[in-house]
């Protein structure tokens, strides 16, 4: 990639940084947003805290409060970036498919003997609802 192209690309990560993250009032939580946005961008197999933060020359402990533990309004943030999504795909059906998630434990909120797709019969599991925009070359998952 040419310096001029390079240049390119992140103007327009700026651009729908900003806008993604403009619903946060607060400037910290917003360019603590930018900051983990390109750690999930960025080259590495790891997109836990630690290696990204190292990759970014972060503390790790910034970026897992921001996620975990920040008054932020994650509702806001999802909401502009599942309208980018239906404006870039232009979709022609909404595909809202359940999945199961088998789980054996006890501290898991929403586990329950149930039937489940996943693994074929009835057993403990969580089941997570998925709605995604589609057309017939291209899906997006928006919540």
């Amino acid at each position: 990639m040419t310096p001029d192209e390079l240049s390119v690309v992140r103007q327009r990560l700026e651009a729908f940084t900003a806008d993604v993250f403009a619903p946060l009032a607060r400037s910290d939580q917003r360019a603590t947003g930018v900051t983990y946005l390109r750690g999930l961008l960025l080259d590495g197999r790891r997109k836990s805290m630690r290696p990204m933060a190292a990759r970014l020359g972060v503390d790790h402990q910034g970026l897992q409060q921001f996620v975990t533990t920040s008054t932020w309004d994650t509702a806001a943030v999802r909401m502009r970036l599942a309208r980018r999504a239906v404006d870039l795909v232009e979709p022609v059906a909404w595909v809202v498919d359940d999945t199961g998630f088998p789980n054996d434990g006890v501290g898991s909120p929403g586990v329950t003997r149930q039937y489940s797709g996943t693994v074929g019969k009835v057993g403990n599991c969580q089941i997570g609802v998925g709605v995604h925009t589609v057309t017939d070359a291209a899906s997006c998952p928006l919540g």
